[in-house]
C-alpha cells in the first residue's frame, strides 16, 4: 500500500487515494506514538535536529558536545534494568551484528587473560581469514527466531527459508524453542515437558558444538517466526544455563521492546535470575543499538567496534521525545490495560470462530497479541479482507496474525478492530 503520510494521523494511516485505515501493524511494529505526533514534530523542528541532519557527525571520531546529554537523558534514561551503557547503531540487524562482535571480542579478551595484546601470528593470520587471528566461534540462536538480514544476523535467523536462500551462512548452532499446546492452562504438564526437552538440548548443544559458543541470542517473543512465546520458567533456565556455561545472553528486543507488551522491556515479564548481558533494540525506539553493563564488553582498543556513523543523533533526538511521551502519559500501563481488554474480547471471538482464531496468545503481554489461522492462504485472505474493511494488520510465521498497534491505541480503537474482525469472519 502506498501511503500518504501527510494525511496519516494518530492510529490511522492514509493511502494514496485518501482512504484512512485503522493501523494495527504500524510500520512493522515501529511507530510508538502513532502518526504525526505533535511532540515528535516539534523535536524534528528543533535546532539540535537541524544540526544533526545537516552536519551529521561521525560519532566515533567527532561526537557533538550535545551527544552525551542526548544519551544520558534519552536512551540511557530508559535502559532496561541492570543496564547502564549503550552502543548506538543504524538498525535492528546492525544492533545484533555489533552485539555479536562485542560478544566475540569479549570471549577472546577473557581467553587471553583480560588483555588485548595480540601476537604476530594472530595479526598475520587474520589477514588471511585464518586462525588464530580469525578464531572459530559461534552464536547460538533458536528455531524460528529472527534477528535480521545482514550476514551474522542472518546466520542467526531461523524464521523462513526465503530470508536466507542463496546467502552463505556461518555454521552456527540452532537450539529448539518450545512449541506449546493451547490453551496454556489446560496443557501445563505437556508444556513443562516441552520446556525441559528444549533446555536439555540447549545444554548439550553448548557442550558439544564444534566451535565455542560465545553468546546465545533469543527474543522474549519470537515475532517474525510466528509470535511464539516461551514460559518464564524456560527463559529463567536459559539464563541460568548460559551463566553457568560461560555464554553471554543477548536478548533481542528489537520488536518486543518499548512498551508494547505492557512493560517497557518484554524480558521484564520473565523475572530472570540475572539480567541479560546485552539487550538490543530498534523499531519503536526509532533508534537502534544495544544496552549492556559489563565494561569489559567495550573493547580496550579504538576502532574495533566502529563505523563512520556509529548511530545517528537525529534518531536519538526522536527516541528521547518518544520515551518522554511514554513516560509522561503512562503509555506502558495504558497499553497493558488496553491489551487485557483486547485479549478478553478476542477470547470471545475465538469461541465464535475457532478455526480462524486458534492458539490465541499474548495474555498479559499488552497488545502484543497473535493467533493462528488454518494456513497461510487463509491468513492472507483474512488480512486482505480486513484492509477492504478499513483495518491494516499484519501476519507472521506460517499462518499467524499479529497485532502491533501503537502505544496510544485505546479501547475505542480496540472496539473498532474487534467489530471489523467479526465482520471479516462472518
Amino acid at each position: 500500500m502506498a501511503a500518504d503520510y501527510s494525511k496519516s494521523t494518530g492510529n490511522y494511516i492514509a493511502d494514496a487515494d485518501g482512504n484512512l485505515y485503522l493501523d494495527v501493524y504500524m510500520q512493522i511494529a515501529s511507530i510508538a506514538l502513532g502518526y504525526n505526533h505533535p511532540t515528535l514534530i516539534e523535536a524534528a523542528k528543533s535546532d539540535a535536529m537541524t544540526r544533526a541532519l545537516v552536519s551529521r557527525p561521525a560519532l566515533g571520531s567527532f561526537p557533538s558536545v550535545e551527544w552525551e546529554d542526548q544519551l544520558r537523558n534519552g536512551l540511557l534514561k530508559y535502559a532496561p534494568p541492570g543496564m547502564n551503557q549503550v552502543w548506538t547503531a543504524m538498525a535492528g540487524s546492525d544492533a545484533n551484528e555489533t552485539a555479536f562482535k562485542a560478544a566475540f571480542m569479549y570471549y577472546q579478551f577473557k581467553k587471553r587473560g583480560s588483555t588485548s595484546k595480540f601476537t604476530p601470528e594472530e595479526e598475520a593470520s587474520v589477514m588471511e581469514n585464518q586462525s588464530p587471528g580469525a578464531p572459530e566461534m559461534s552464536i547460538l540462536s533458536f528455531a524460528s527466531g529472527f534477528h535480521g538480514r545482514l550476514f551474522g544476523s542472518l546466520s542467526a535467523t531461523r524464521s523462513k527459508p526465503i530470508h536466507k536462500l542463496d546467502i552463505p551462512q556461518f555454521k552456527w548452532p540452532k537450539a529448539p524453542f518450545p512449541v506449546y499446546q493451547y490453551p496454556l492452562a489446560e496443557n501445563e504438564a505437556a508444556n513443562k515437558a516441552e520446556d525441559d526437552r528444549c533446555l536439555d538440548a540447549l545444554r548439550e548443544i553448548i557442550k558439544t558444538w564444534k566451535s565455542p559458543v560465545a553468546a546465545a541470542i533469543i527474543e522474549p517473543v519470537q515475532s517474525e517466526g510466528g509470535d511464539n512465546h516461551g514460559s518464564p520458567y524456560f527463559f529463567q533456565e536459559v539464563r541460568k544455563i548460559t551463566k553457568e556455561m560461560g555464554v553471554l545472553l543477548i536478548v533481542d528486543e528489537v520488536q518486543t521492546g518499548v512498551g508494547a507488551t505492557g512493560k517497557m522491556w518484554a524480558h521484564e515479564h520473565l523475572n530472570l535470575p540475572f539480567p541479560p548481558d546485552i539487550v538490543t533494540f530498534s523499531k519503536k525506539m526509532q533508534a537502534a543499538g544495544y544496552y549492556f553493563a559489563d565494561p569489559e564488553l567495550k573493547p580496550e582498543l579504538p576502532y574495533r567496534q566502529f563505523n563512520t556513523w556509529c548511530g545517528d543523533p537525529a534518531r536519538a533526538i526522536i527516541a528521547k521525545g518518544i520515551c518522554e511521551v511514554i513516560d509522561s502519559e503512562g503509555l506502558v500501563a495504558h497499553t497493558a490495560e488496553v491489551g487485557d481488554y483486547l485479549f478478553g474480547e478476542l477470547t470471545k471471538l475465538s469461541k465464535k470462530y475457532p478455526k480462524m482464531i486458534s492458539n490465541l496468545r499474548g495474555e498479559g503481554r499488552g497488545t502484543f497479541i497473535a493467533w493462528d489461522t488454518p494456513d497461510g492462504a487463509a491468513r492472507d485472505a483474512f488480512l486482505s479482507k480486513m484492509r477492504t474493511l478499513g483495518v491494516n494488520c499484519g501476519g507472521c510465521g506460517p499462518a499467524a496474525v499479529r497485532l502491533r498497534p501503537s502505544l496510544t491505541f485505546s479501547k475505542n480503537h480496540a472496539d473498532v478492530l474487534l467489530e471489523t474482525i467479526d465482520k471479516a469472519l462472518a
